[in-house]
């Protein structure tokens, strides 16, 4: 399990911790189970398609047709399909009420809904026209007028920070992430307030509907009997997640926390647990930011995996495990993330002694701006100005 980090050691270590990518443990797991030992892959790409417009997220529906979707910052969804190619016309256009004026605002987030396959309905999460407001709605493509609001979270002070990532979990729920509400600093201190949904990840049963809620918090989320807390959070401190991950082997979840100028972080932790604090603003990666943010005492989760902001990158955007059949024997088991500006391609693992093995893997294409998994469990990456898609591969080093 990552460990945890209590802030009066914060101070002492922060010294002594390495300049750039946090050293590789010695001890491997089972190359034929987990792929051979992250710092001997090398991350290929191949271009499937172009013409994209500044893409943000890619989903696959996992149904017969074998298509994904891609997420355009404009509010459009464009369809994908590895024989097809990329369709031109959007199949869904919600543009009309999306904010994209800020380089961080519009449609962010995509995910299928369980039943797609029936309904054809999927969830999208984006900044609203005209206030910013940061929404999740039910959808169904091809038909904008079918949109139903199941939540808004206020966000016009700051247009950066919105987070927006979609997925479900194993356990069949949906979940959220937003970011911490913007500026720099977390002004507002929302990350750590549990009365406000800016900071968090959410987890909510769209599957039925409660009161007059268009779903219901599960009873099981951490923080349904605590006063004063918004039930639907299941995380928290976080400062802009823009994109997270569940395994699609054992259910854990990844979450890559861009930082805010010191270290860009990747957070692991197991899919059941909920409730976890990963420190923001008391924390940025392994050392303190604002220590009067700092409760003494407080356990925050540590991340799994750092580096310097402005030595190897400036904002990371996460990935998935590879759990596809192509590059089994090399990277199985095996999170990929990348980072926006250097185009650094990282591996992790995490090893069977509870450890965590990582390396820098080569080269992306530059701006990734997100991932992607096709129903076959392969990797796909998206670039954000050029409007390329990739085919992600691997190789291992000579």
């Amino acid at each position: 399990m990552p460990r945890l980090r209590r802030t009066g050691l914060a101070f002492a270590v922060a010294a002594l911790l390495p300049a750039m990518v946090s050293p590789a443990s010695a001890d491997e797991p089972d190359a034929n189970r987990h792929g051979v030992p992250v710092d001997q892959l090398r991350v290929t790409t191949s271009e499937v398609a172009t013409g994209l417009v500044r893409p943000v997220a890619m989903t696959s529906t996992n149904d017969r047709d074998g298509r994904m979707l891609i997420a355009e910052k404009r509010g459009t969804v464009r369809a994908f399909h590895p024989q097809d190619g990329l369709a031109a016309d959007p199949v869904l256009d919600i543009s009309d009420r999306v904010n994209s004026t800020a380089n961080e605002r519009g449609l962010l987030g995509i995910v299928p809904a369980r039943d797609f396959a029936r309904t054809s309905r999927v969830y999208v999460a984006y900044s609203r026209l005209p206030d910013g407001a940061l929404t999740l709605s039910r959808i169904k493509l091809g038909d904008p007028a079918s949109e139903q609001v199941l939540i808004t979270q206020d966000h016009a002070k700051f247009s950066n920070h919105n987070g927006g990532q979609l997925a479900f979990g194993h356990d069949g729920y949906l979940y959220w992430s937003l970011g911490d509400g913007g500026s720099a600093g977390d002004p507002d201190a929302n990350a750590m307030n549990l009365g406000t949904l800016l900071g968090k990840i959410l987890r909510i049963d769209v599957n039925h509907a409660c009161g007059d809620l268009p779903y219901c918090v599960p009873k099981s989320n951490p923080f349904v009997s605590t006063p004063g807390a918004r039930p639907e959070i299941w995380a928290y401190g976080l400062r802009n997640p823009w994109r997270f991950s569940f395994d699609a082997l054992d259910g854990s979840l990844w979450i890559a926390d861009v930082g805010q100028g010191a270290y860009e972080e990747v957070n692991h932790t197991k899919g059941f647990r909920g409730g976890l604090n990963f420190g923001w603003s008391c924390m940025e990666g392994p050392a303190v930011f604002n220590a009067e943010r700092c409760t003494p005492g407080a356990e925050y989760q540590a991340p799994v995996f750092h580096y310097q902001t402005r030595v190897d990158g400036c904002a990371v955007i996460g990935g998935h495990v590879y759990r596809g059949h192509q590059h089994a024997r090399l990277a199985f088991g095996t999170y990929v993330a990348a980072d926006y500006c250097s185009a650094a391609a990282f591996a992790v693992r995490k090893n069977r002694d509870g450890t965590y093995s990582n390396a820098k893997i080569g080269q992306f294409p530059a701006q990734v701006s997100t991932f992607g998994v096709d129903r076959a469990g392969e990797l796909y990456v998206a670039t954000d100005r050029a409007g390329q898609l990739f085919r992600v591969g691997f190789e291992r080093a000579s």
